[in-house]
């Protein structure tokens, strides 16, 4: 992995020090010395509910949160979401932030789509069922959500973990923690797209 890279966490669960985020620091540890992180806690850094303004006649003010978020992920090359699997799928809080992004995408001057492309987006995960199959709802939302803005798509950590700090004992997952981000991140595609289309 080149140092040039620079990775934001973006924490979407609803307790501090979950499992997810114990697996996302496990494997952030992993990173090169020196590369640049930037850690957010959505339940710190909360948002309001997404107001859909694309249509308006007038712009809806950005709040100062979400003028952070939309600055920390344009600075990153690699975005994290650290989301426990809630109802086979990212937290609402890790949703409400995806929710954002659509409103970023007409913003005049931000040319959010083209500046998102070639970055690469991750997943990371705890869930209390050891059938990882139930994660796969998260997993295409994920590839669908860099496939639509043509970045890279690295896949998602998954971990078994319910009760605080459980995670630590599923020794498969905290091996894959380590080599996670080492892993070579293909172009995002759409089922119905074939890969050339993708060069």
């Amino acid at each position: 992995m080149t140092t040039d890279r620079s990775f934001l966490f973006v924490l979407g669960s609803s307790r501090p020090n979950g499992n997810t985020e114990i697996l996302a620091r496990a494997a952030a540890e992993q990173l090169p010395v020196g590369t640049p992180q930037h850690w957010v806690d959505l339940a710190q850094l909360p948002l309001p509910d997404f107001q859909d303004g694309r249509h308006e006649t007038e712009d809806l003010p950005a709040g100062e949160h979400e003028e952070e978020l939309r600055r920390l992920t344009l600075e990153a090359t690699d975005i994290v979401l650290a989301s426990p699997l809630y109802w086979y799928t990212v937290s609402a809080q890790t949703k409400r932030y995806l929710d954002y992004w659509s409103g970023w995408l007409s913003v005049p001057g931000l040319d959010f789509k083209k500046r998102m492309a070639g970055r690469t987006l991750w997943g990371v995960t705890a869930m209390s069922d050891h059938d990882e199959i139930v994660a796969d709802g998260l997993a295409t939302n994920l590839n669908h959500t860099a496939a639509y803005l043509h970045m890279r798509f690295g896949g998602v950590l998954l971990g078994n973990g319910s009760r605080p700090g459980q995670v630590r004992n599923d020794e498969r997952a905290m091996i894959r923690a380590k080599t996670f981000f080492q892993r070579e991140a293909p172009l995002a595609r759409f089922p119905f797209e074939e890969p050339a289309e993708q060069q």
